[in-house]
């Protein structure tokens, strides 16, 4: 066998924080990503820069990019050349996703390869409509159907003569085109018309659909209704459950299109809290964050690292590159004698995952003045030596603060944010458009350089949308530049921002 290898990932059914901890990191190390339609972009981030992504799928019943047998081909000629190739499927790649098929092409081949189950929408679909598939009071037992197994085949695959009354709870899987006969023939062999059913489309997404009604009148009602692939079908008396259970078509911001703003590397946490909210995150950063290992002090600050007191980190955008040239140095993060302080807990859980030791932070308000404040509770500044590891620019509240108080601070560049690039015109087409209902900001950095994207017209667009001010800095920041906040997080963390979304957006905030 050759070095490489194929990883058979299941992507989930649409929500790329669905996806395990070990797909994640497969997909970290992939030298080619092979991908279907249905996967969420959000995954193909994951993957190194070098990384070859490969889109081989189709959406529905489109005709395919490549056939079946193309694909083999495909996996087996990258992993003879010493590739490590995911093929990344929506959903479980052994449900209804050809996965069997690909993996005997490697072992016919001779070409290592591993599977790495997903979340199938078998599960994820009823279970974000709040469809259980059983429950001791209505079901037992449930059976997982394809409503379009084989083109030239679609009704000699399926015993639906059998399968009609053999379990409670039947889940059809692509069988939106054949979805009236489907319930025609389930009838015709014993299961009662008024059997409750259900079509939930787009599942785990801030597009989710779900439609309910008796099986004889589903069809009709889902293709007035609009649904189309991909849709989940759940037959059985658990629908009935749907109407008290129903989670996710209620979370405080369910289908809002939602712009992120933060720079990239920052974006994912707001992203992944979003859409758990029911949102849709849209993320144009506006700024780019660029490490300077030769900036400013590093080099002098490295040198006399033990003779600190306390390093002070007011981003996680320090974190990295400060443990990164200690790595380099030779030195253990975690043997440090200073004692290491942080802005907020997303600061301190970063310094503790990079191997900080004992990180401490605000528990109060997150920003310079609560953690100057808690830097004289815990330590007398007057006469101590602190490495202010920052970016550029950065503010004087903190370094003054001390030095006011009779310490040495010491400040490290370690990074610098700038200006990122933008399609200005296809932003203010998207406002313009009504595509965003919500407007998320974290900085007054990242405010400023939205405001100058925009025109006249885009700006009246985006005082229309619900505007999110993450700190008082951000929000004052937004009243100058005639972008007033609509919201306004209690306190500085990113929790606490979709909290204070809901507010203004169940009291009528836009939606698509």
């Amino acid at each position: 066998m050759s070095a490489g290898c194929v990883v058979l990932l299941g992507a989930g059914p649409g929500d790329p924080d669905l996806v395990t901890v070990r797909g994640a990191e497969a997909l970290r190390r992939a030298d080619v990503v092979v991908y279907d339609s249905l996967v969420a972009r959000e995954l193909l981030d994951l993957a190194p820069p070098h990384a070859e992504r490969i889109h081989v799928g189709r959406r529905g019943h489109e005709d395919p990019i490549r056939t079946q047998r193309e694909i083999h081909e495909l996996l087996v000629a990258r992993a003879r050349a010493g590739q490590r190739v995911v093929r990344l499927k929506g959903g479980d790649p052994f449900v209804f996703g050809r996965g069997g098929e690909e993996a005997s092409a490697c072992r016919e081949a001779g070409v290592r390869y591993e599977v790495i189950p997903g979340v199938s929408s078998v599960l994820a679909g009823p279970a974000f409509a709040g469809i259980p598939l059983t429950d001791r009071r209505y079901a037992a037992s449930f059976a997982v159907v394809t409503g379009h197994r084989d083109e030239s085949r679609p009704w000699t695959t399926v015993r639906w003569d059998r399968l009609a009354t053999a379990v409670d709870t039947i889940v059809v899987l692509m069988g939106m085109r054949n979805l009236a006969r489907i319930a025609e023939t389930l009838i015709a062999a014993g299961r009662p018309a008024e059997t409750p059913a259900a079509v939930v489309m787009d599942a785990a997404t801030s597009r989710q659909r779900v439609v309910t009604g008796p099986l004889a009148e589903i069809a009709t009602r889902a293709q007035q209704a609009g649904l189309h692939a991909p849709a989940v079908v759940v037959i059985g008396d658990v629908v009935q459950l749907h109407e008290t259970l129903a989670w996710f078509e209620t979370a405080p911001l369910f289908g809002r299109r939602v712009l992120v703003t933060r720079p990239a590397a920052q974006a994912g946490a707001l992203a992944s809290l979003l859409r758990a909210a029911g949102a849709e995150p849209v993320c144009v950063p506006m700024l780019q964050i660029v490490a300077t290992p030769h900036g400013p002090g590093v080099d002098d600050a490295l040198a006399a690292i033990d003779a600190y007191d306390a390093i002070l980190l007011t981003s996680t955008n320090a974190v990295a590159p400060l443990a990164a040239r200690l790595a380099a140095a030779g030195r253990a993060i975690d043997a440090l004698p200073a004692r290491i302080f942080c802005v907020g807990p997303a600061t301190a859980a970063a310094a503790r995952q990079a191997g900080f030791r004992a990180p401490l932070a605000p528990t109060g308000r997150h920003d310079a003045e609560s953690l100057l404040a808690l830097l004289h509770e815990q330590l007398e500044p007057a006469g101590r030596r602190f490495l202010f590891a920052r970016g550029e620019p950065a503010g004087d509240v903190l370094p003054e603060g001390l030095r006011a108080a009779g310490a040495r601070v010491d400040e490290a560049v370690l990074y610098r944010s700038g200006p990122a690039p933008v399609d200005e015109s296809e932003l203010r087409a998207a406002l313009l458009r009504g595509d965003l209902d919500v407007l998320t900001f974290t900085s007054a950095a990242t405010a400023r350089r939205f405001a100058a994207c925009l025109d006249e017209p885009a700006r009246r667009a985006a005082r229309a949308c619900v505007i999110g001010a993450l700190g008082a800095p951000t929000a004052a920041a937004l009243a100058e530049l005639g972008l007033p906040a609509t919201a306004q997080a209690a306190r500085a963390d990113l929790r606490a921002l979709i909290d204070a979304l809901a507010e203004p957006v169940a009291a009528g905030g836009p939606t698509r």
